[in-house]
């Protein structure tokens, strides 16, 4: 992953942090998507995942 990628998927999730209400039930497809692209920054797979991860391809 080149730096520009890494900064991207940082501002895109300093982006969806600065939606969140507070609210769970509100803020759960927000959390997904900032979780979803958390573990695309860091490089990790699903822990019981014996295939590769078709959302993110990781």
């Amino acid at each position: 992953m080149t730096e520009q990628q890494k900064q991207a998927l940082e501002q895109a999730i300093a982006s969806l942090k600065s939606q969140l209400t507070g609210d769970m039930f509100a803020d759960m497809e927000v959390r997904d998507q900032i979780h979803n692209l958390e573990m695309q920054l860091k490089g990790v797979k699903p822990m019981d995942s014996h295939f590769d991860c078709v959302g993110c391809g990781s």
